[in-house]
Formats: C-alpha cells, sequence, structure tokens
C-alpha cells in the first residue's frame, strides 16, 4: 500500500514538471514566430521595391518604340544588293542560244525570201517534188520558230525576273536614307562608287538582252506568219496539181506558139540554179538528222559484214563461204554498203529536194554499174548503160532552164526513145529481159508503159502529168534493179553470219542453203516491195493523198457496242505479235543454228535460245497491248473471253502452252537429249512454246505436244552425263574353254576403244543355252550414246576376230 502510494506520487511530480517545460517551450516558439513573421514582411517589401524598380528598368529598355537603324544595317542592305547585281551576268550569260538563233533566222529569212520569189513567179507548172520539198522544209522551219519562240519566251522571263528586283531595288527605304543623307553618303563613299559601276553595267546588260530578245522574238512571230502564209500557197498548189494535171495546162505541142513566148536566157538558168542550190542547202541544214541514222545504219551494216569475214580470216576457214559464191560482199564491203545506204536513202527521206533525189539515183546507177559489169550479160549491159545516159538527160533538160516549149521538145524526144528502147529489149527479136526474172521484165514493162503516157501527156499539153509519168519510169526501173541487188546483198550478209557463227561453234560447214535462203529471202523482197511502192507512190505524187486517207482509216475511233478501237491500234498490234513470232523463229540463224543435227549437240546455246524465243513472244504480246493503246479494262474483257475460251475448248491448248514454260524452266529434258516417251525415242530436237520434236534413228521427226510430255513417264538417258551401258551377246558352240577364251583379251579390246569409259572395267559373263550352245554377254560402258552404235559395231567386230583366232565358232 505504501508502495503504491509513492508510485502515484512520483507520476503526478512528472507531469508537473512536463508541464512546465512545455509551457517555456511555448513561449519560446511563440516569440520565434513573431521575430519570423517581422523577418519575412520586413524582405517582401525588401524585394517588392526593388522588384519595382527593376520592372521599370526593364520596360524602359526592351519594350520601348525605338526602332533606329544602325551603320551595320545599311552595310548589309549594300551587300545584298551588291550580290543581286553580280547574279545579273550570270543570268544573262545563261542566254547561250541568242546568237545561234539571230544566225538562224537571218538564213532562213534568206530561205524564206527565195521562197516567197519562187512562189510569186506564178508558174503555171510547179515541178512537184520540189513543191513536196518546200511542204517538208516549211514544215522544218514552222518547228524551228517554235523552238526558237520557247528559248527566247524562257530568256525573257528570266530577264523580267531580273528586272523586277532593279525595281525592287530603287523602293528600297535604306538606298534612299543613304541618298538623303549627306553623312551616310560620306561614310558608304567606296562602296557607293562600285555599286554605281555595277549599276551601269547590269543597266547596260538588261538593255541590250532587252532589245536583242524583243527584236529575235518580233523576227520570229514574223517567220511563223510568213511560214504559214508560204505553207497554206504550197498546200494549195499541191492540191491543184491533180486538177490541173489532167487538165490541159499549154498548147498542145503541134500547135504554133504565142507571139511573145520568152526566150532562154544566162540569167534565168543561174537563178534556176542558185534557187536550187540554196533551197537544197537550207534543206539538208535543217534535216541533217536525217542522213546521219541513214550513214550510220550503212557503218553497222559495213562493220557487221566487215567482222564476220574478220573471224573467218583468222581461223583461216574463208574456204568454208566458197560454195556461196558471193557477188555482192567482200572482206571490205565497200561497194555492198554505199548500195545499201543509197537504197535506203529515199525511205529516210521522202520528200527531198528534186536535186537530191537525182544525185541520189546517180550515185546508185554508177555503183550498180560497176558491179553489172561483172554479172550482166554483155548485151544487158550495154542496154543498161543506154538506161543510164536516158536518164541523165532528163535532169540537165529540167536545171538548164530551158523555155517550156523547148523543153517540151526536148523531153518528147528523150520519153519517146526511152519507149522505144524499153520495146526493143521487152518485144524486139533477141526479147533480151525474157530469161530474167519476172520481176525485171515486170520493171521495164513499166518503164515502158510510164514513157509511152509521158509522150502522150506531152503531146497533149499535160506538162506536169508529163513529168510525173516520166520521172516515175526512170526511178521505178532504176529502183528495181537496185532492189533486186539489195535483196541479194542482204542474203548474202545473213548466210556469211550464219556460216561466221557455225565457225564458231566448230560446225560442220555444210547446212542446207535452200530453206534458210528462202526465209531470208523472202522477207527482205516484202521489205524491198514496200520500199519500191513507196518510191513509186511518191514519183506518182499519191504518196501523201494514200498516207493521208490510210492515216486517217486507220487512227478513226471505232465502236462496237462499248468496245472502242480503231483499225490500226489494231494492226499494229497484230504486226508487232507477227514480227516477234518472226523473230523468235528465226533468230537461231543468226547464231548458227539452222535446224540440222549438229547443233542438237549445243545444248547450252539452245537453252539460251529457247528462253529468247520466249521472251521475244511475251515481249512481244505486252509492247504490242502497249503500242496498241488498249487499256486495262479491255485487257480483261479480252482475258475474260479468253477464258470462256479455255473453258469452252481451249484446254488442250493452254495445257500445252503451260507445259512447255514449265520445260523450258524445270528442263527435265533438254534440247539434244536421248529420251523415251511412251513408245517414241530418239533426240529431242526443239522444244516449242505447244509441242516438242524428237528426232529418231531413222530421221523421223515426232512431234509431241508438250502437255504428253509431261503427262507421261519419261526416260531420258542424258540427264545427268551421256553415259549409257551397252551389252553385246555371242552364242558360241560348245565345248568353250574359260582359258581358251581369254576373258583379259576382250577387256583389252573393248578397254582399247576410245569411245568407252576407261574407269569402268568391262564384265564377260558366260550362260549355257543349251547342250550344244554358250552365250557370252559382254557389257560396258560408252561415254557418248550417239556413238553407241559405231562404237558396238567396232567392239563387236574386234571380238568376233579374237574369238576366230581362239579357234571358237560363233554362231
Amino acid at each position: 500500500m505504501k508502495n503504491l502510494l509513492l508510485l502515484c506520487l512520483s507520476l503526478v511530480g512528472c507531469l508537473w514538471v512536463s508541464a512546465q517545460d512545455s509551457t517555456k517551450v511555448k513561449d519560446t516558439t511563440s516569440a520565434s514566430s513573431k521575430a519570423g513573421k517581422l523577418s519575412r514582411k520586413k524582405t517582401t517589401e525588401y524585394y517588392k521595391e526593388n522588384y519595382k524598380r527593376v520592372r521599370r528598368k526593364f520596360d524602359s529598355t526592351l519594350f520601348s518604340g525605338n526602332n533606329a537603324v544602325t551603320t551595320s544595317d545599311y552595310a548589309e542592305e549594300l551587300e545584298k544588293i551588291y550580290q543581286m547585281l553580280n547574279r545579273v551576268p550570270i543570268v544573262t550569260e545563261s542566254f547561250v542560244r541568242l546568237d545561234d538563233i539571230d544566225d538562224q533566222l537571218d538564213q532562213e529569212d534568206s530561205a524564206l525570201d527565195i521562197l516567197k520569189d519562187r512562189m510569186s513567179q506564178n508558174e503555171r507548172t510547179f515541178n512537184v517534188r520540189n513543191l513536196q520539198m518546200f511542204n517538208t522544209f516549211l514544215d522544218a522551219l514552222d518547228q524551228n520558230v517554235k523552238s526558237y519562240t520557247h528559248y527566247l519566251n524562257r530568256y525573257d522571263t528570266a530577264l523580267d525576273g531580273v528586272k523586277k528586283e532593279i525595281g525592287n531595288i530603287r523602293k528600297d527605304t535604306l538606298m534612299l536614307n543613304i541618298f538623303r543623307d549627306s553623312a551616310l553618303k560620306d561614310t558608304f563613299k567606296v562602296q557607293l562608287q562600285l555599286l554605281k559601276q555595277k549599276w551601269r553595267q547590269v543597266d547596260s546588260l538588261v538593255a541590250l538582252n532587252g532589245q536583242q530578245i524583243n527584236a529575235l522574238k518580233s523576227e520570229a512571230s514574223a517567220h511563223a506568219i510568213t511560214i504559214q502564209e508560204l505553207q497554206y500557197r504550197v498546200d494549195l498548189e499541191l492540191k491543184a496539181v491533180g486538177t490541173k494535171a489532167f487538165g490541159k495546162e499549154r498548147r498542145y505541142l503541134w500547135e504554133p506558139r504565142s507571139p511573145g513566148g520568152g526566150n532562154f536566157t544566162r540569167g534565168a538558168f543561174q537563178k534556176s540554179v542558185d534557187s536550187e542550190k540554196q533551197l537544197a542547202s537550207y534543206y539538208f541544214s535543217n534535216t541533217r538528222s536525217k542522213r546521219f541514222w541513214l550513214w550510220i545504219t550503212g557503218m553497222v551494216f559495213f562493220y557487221w559484214v566487215w567482222v564476220n569475214f574478220r573471224a573467218l580470216r583468222r581461223r583461216d576457214r574463208l574456204k568454208a563461204i566458197e560454195s556461196f559464191q558471193f557477188s555482192f560482199i567482200a572482206p571490205y564491203p565497200i561497194t555492198g554498203s554505199l548500195v545499201f545506204i543509197l537504197i535506203l536513202a529515199p525511205l529516210f527521206d521522202l520528200h527531198a529536194p528534186a536535186l537530191y533525189i537525182e544525185s541520189i539515183e546517180f550515185l546508185l546507177i554508177i555503183v550498180l554499174t560497176f558491179i553489172f559489169r561483172k554479172h550482166l550479160p554483155r548485151p544487158l549491159f550495154y542496154g543498161w548503160g543506154i538506161f543510164f545516159l536516158l536518164f541523165l538527160l532528163l535532169p540537165i533538160t529540167r536545171i538548164l532552164g530551158l523555155p517550156l516549149s523547148l523543153q517540151r521538145w526536148t523531153t518528147l524526144i528523150i520519153d519517146g526513145v526511152s519507149a522505144v528502147f524499153a520495146g526493143y529489149f521487152l518485144f524486139g527479136k533477141g526479147r533480151l529481159l525474157k530469161g530474167q526474172p519476172r520481176f525485171i521484165w515486170f520493171a521495164g514493162l513499166l518503164y515502158f508503159i510510164f514513157n509511152i503516157l509521158a509522150v502522150i501527156c506531152n503531146l497533149f499539153g499535160r506538162v506536169t502529168l508529163s513529168q510525173i509519168f516520166a520521172a516515175t519510169a526512170v526511178y521505178s526501173f532504176a529502183q528495181t534493179a537496185s532492189l533486186a541487188v539489195f535483196v541479194r546483198l542482204v542474203v548474202e550478209a545473213f548466210l556469211l553470219q550464219i556460216q561466221s557463227s557455225r565457225v564458231r561453234k566448230n560446225y560442220p560447214d555444210n547446212f542446207d542453203l535452200g530453206p534458210v535462203s528462202k526465209s531470208i529471202r523472202r522477207f527482205i523482197t516484202s521489205l524491198g516491195v514496200i520500199l519500191w511502192l513507196i518510191v513509186v507512190m511518191t514519183n506518182l505524187n499519191i504518196f501523201d493523198a494514200a498516207n493521208d486517207l490510210l492515216v486517217d482509216f486507220f487512227t478513226s475511233p471505232r465502236q462496237v457496242g462499248s468496245f472502242e478501237f480503231s483499225f490500226g491500234g489494231l494492226l499494229l498490234f497484230l504486226g508487232i505479235i507477227w514480227l516477234a513470232n518472226f523473230l523468235q523463229k528465226y533468230i537461231a540463224y543468226f547464231f548458227g543454228d539452222t535446224g540440222d543435227d549438229a547443233s542438237l549437240d549445243d545444248r547450252g546455246q539452245r537453252s539460251r535460245l529457247l528462253v529468247t524465243r520466249l521472251v521475244l513472244l511475251i515481249g512481244g504480246f505486252l509492247l504490242a497491248v502497249a503500242a496498241s493503246g488498249l487499256s486495262v479494262d479491255r485487257i480483261t474483257v479480252i482475258l475474260g473471253a479468253l477464258g470462256v475460251g479455255v473453258g469452252l475448248g481451249l484446254q488442250n491448248i493452254v495445257n500445252n502452252f503451260v507445259s512447255g514454260i514449265i520445260l523450258i524452266f524445270d528442263r527435265p529434258v533438254r534440247i539434244g537429249d536421248t529420251v523415251e516417251v511412251g513408245d517414241k525415242k530418239g533426240r529431242v530436237k526443239e522444244i516449242g512454246i505447244r509441242s516438242s520434236t524428237l528426232l529418231t534413228e531413222e530421221g523421223a521427226e515426232v512431234i509431241i505436244p508438250n502437255g504428253d510430255v509431261l503427262s507421261n513417264h519419261i526416260v531420258n538417258w542424258t540427264l545427268s552425263n551421256n553415259h549409257v551401258r551397252v551389252a553385246l551377246a555371242f552364242t558360241l558352240e560348245k565345248p568353250v574353254d574359260t582359258a581358251n577364251l581369254q576373258p583379259d583379251g576382250i577387256k583389252e579390246i573393248v578397254r582399247n576403244n576410245s569411245n568407252v569409259l576407261g574407269h569402268r572395267d568391262a564384265e564377260i559373263i558366260l550362260n549355257t543355252l543349251s547342250t550344244k550352245t554358250v552365250e557370252l554377254r559382254v557389257y560396258f560402258w560408252v561415254n557418248d550414246i550417239t556413238r553407241t552404235p559405231y562404237t558396238s559395231g567396232e567392239i563387236r567386230s574386234a571380238i568376233y576376230h579374237h574369238l576366230e583366232k581362239q579357234n571358237i565358232t560363233v554362231l
């Protein structure tokens, strides 16, 4: 009890002491808090006062309205202006074609003056070919003027940009301040002097270039107007040629000449020659790209023939082409290349001046004369010489500028002599053209008929028609003779290519020339006929009309239901498909593969040719679709129609086509392999898109659809190698002693043959067939399956002689 009382008293004492300490702490904390509050209040007032002072200072400097320009600002502005003025000469120097345009316009101005003079002479009869040349020449000039205008407009736009920048300088406030403030002038005195000099240079450049551009634009505009006027007049003359030609243009030739007819003067002759030369010169300078590609074509032909001759010469195999008896190509085919170029020249330039065409034909006839001197019989060569002389007389009478009446009498005599000359060769006693090719006789007949028509038209005052018929007679016959040489020339070049490729690949020299030559000649003759028709129609002045008619017919849109097409697109589509098929069919000739057995061993080339053919067909189809202008939706319609056709009856064709592609790329069989397909055995001669061809040992060609090839079991004897195991059987009469047989001797016989694999020993087996006979079987491996019959025969014969020496009877 006593202890409990002491414990309570001690607790009360502790609580009292703790209460006293809390009171002291509270007073101390209260005093501290008051002091802190007073201190924070003073600090806040201090910062507020200083913040107001700082804010007033900040506002007065950064947000004031003072925009004063410093000296450095003026210096930077002067530097920018100086740099801009320095760019002006760079802009004007980019006008590189101004002088060239100026020169070209001056030259074309002279040509237009000549054309205006020729068209203003009110001639009653214009030379048709020259009218065509005028038209082409004016078209070329019109394109040139459009090109000049394009460049001049571009230059003018660039110069306007420079002028705009210069105009902005005049409005620059900083520059105005400099020129108004004398102090600034003194500060930038050196810079302003340099700027003044540069300004004068730039102002002079802008003014000079502006004047030149404006003058050239004005001259080009005047040329465009003159060209349009002349084109209109030339078109009228060309359209009127047909009407005038069949109408009476001049008096009948037997009628008396009207008084006051013009006489021939030297000035008229010189004027005619000069104008012809100048116009021809201008024409050639504006159409030189056409002759550039003509020369490129001729040089490619020369290089092609020369390279093939060089390949044969390096291998000392020129004798391989002796059997071809080439007449028109040589190791350095200069003459052949000239003929090639001169024949194609009219095709590259259908509306060339008459002087150019006559020069081309003149050179061509000279070259042909040297060729015919060696290959034509003497009477025909003399006839060719007379034709050459008659050809020369026509351009001479035209270029002399004779009075029309005298020119008509001269051409009448020339045309009459030409008709008599042609009649003698066609219908005379000798009939010298009777034994010649049919197209030569046909050309002679045309020469005779056109000259008769020229004589008749000249007599009855149809001068233009007479000129047309006379020119057509000469050029058609010359073109026929030259195209005959052209066809033979190209055929010989292709035969040279074939033989050269065969020599490079070590193929035999001899091959079946007939089908190859016939295929090439047929294609080249078709091109020659087209070229001949173009030349004849051009001379008859119906090419442009026919061309316009055909272009209108083939380009006019046609519609079948909702399907729109044009005959031109269809023709282009079919033409490209035909060309692709032609190339894939005959491209092998170019590499020496004529389809004979020798090329079957070159499996690599045959495989590459097969892929090339497939690429040509697919590429040709895609190109045909793109060139014909068929849209994707129309192609979808066509493919849909094909899909219906496949479902109805084209399954086998599509199956064969897909199987052909699988054979090409999967290559279970390759060209040259020896295979068995069903009951057929032979070498694979060709793998086509639809079918494959097997060449049997008997020489028969078995055509098997590609679908059947893949659907049947294929035994390929040469898939991984050409080795084949051969078994020879001999029936021997008993008794046969093994020691007397000498198996090692038989193995040696087999081993010594070069066509037997050396690392595989022969196997010899004896089997008893009956009480009187024994069968000897010899097994060995041949390294080339194609040599199996020859090797078996050699070894069989050697073993037979071996057995005879051992007194073993072979039954």
